[in-house]
């Protein structure tokens, strides 16, 4: 079996460009093309990606050129909606970590890639620890009565609640309807209760310089306490997780949401 071609959108972006690294480190996978039209024209080996002699090009007519057979998109919401247009078109298969997609945006994705001709995997967060904590806040939901969610990120992220932490609510309110009511009766700065998630779990987004990706969940009930925390402190805390996906994508039909599929969490 030959090697798996890759091309990343995004690739001039610190995410992008961490893909193209790990991408062209893998020995069952071959960089074949990058994308990113701020820096096109640029040499990878530029942005840090050593042992590559592939320039970053300004279109997605790149991948097609390379024979690409998966796409990586971390970009930005707008930009990866054409470019899953794209791939669905020209039936490559595509490993998405952008966030900020709607409801309706995931059921447009999903009808384009109905067809069988390509899949695609949308993932919240592909750090496996984030899976984990997805996961094990889900468990936990039924036997509390209150939970709030802490997310953190970088001062370079423009979407608020992160995608990791809508979904988690999302998890936790699926396995349990069952929350207290919020006790304030007075808000003297309004939002300080934080955004409402699902089942109206509070979300409080944390944007600070010096930190990448964490997030925390509390829950509680009569004396006690349960704390929830995965901290991402390296961009390459994801790597396994996209790898993982560009390797079975082309297993998984139509469109998958999150990782859980490809991992063992039966517990």
């Amino acid at each position: 079996m030959g090697l798996t071609r890759v091309g990343v959108f995004g690739a001039g972006g610190r995410m992008g460009a961490t893909v193209c690294a790990a991408v062209a480190a893998a020995a069952d996978l071959e960089l074949v093309a990058a994308v990113d039209p701020a820096v096109a024209g640029t040499a990878l080996s530029e942005l840090g990606v050593a042992d590559t002699d592939i320039t970053v090009s300004a279109t997605a007519d790149a991948l097609v050129a390379a024979n690409a057979q998966v796409a990586v998109d971390f970009t930005v919401a707008d930009a990866a909606r054409a470019n899953l247009n794209w791939c669905a078109e020209q039936s490559i298969h595509a490993v998405v970590g952008t966030t900020g997609f709607s409801s309706a945006d995931l059921d447009d994705i999903r009808a384009r890639f109905s067809n069988g001709s390509a899949n695609a995997l949308i993932a919240p967060n592909f750090a496996i620890g984030a899976v984990l904590l997805m996961r094990f806040a889900e468990l936990a939901a039924p036997h509390f009565e209150t939970a709030e969610i802490i997310e953190l990120h970088h001062d370079q992220k423009v979407d608020a609640p992160s995608g990791t932490a809508i979904h988690t609510a999302e998890r936790m309110a699926a396995a349990s309807s069952d929350w207290a009511d919020d006790p304030t009766e007075k808000m003297v700065i309004e939002g300080a209760r934080g955004a409402r998630g699902a089942g109206g779990i509070p979300i409080h987004s944390v944007r600070l310089r010096g930190i990448v990706a964490h997030e925390e969940v509390i829950l509680g009930s009569t004396g006690q306490t349960l704390t929830v925390r995965h901290d991402s402190y390296d961009r390459t805390s994801f790597m396994p997780g996209v790898l993982l996906a560009v390797r079975k994508i082309s297993d998984l039909p139509g469109l998958t949401v999150g990782l859980d599929s490809l991992l063992d969490l039966r517990y």
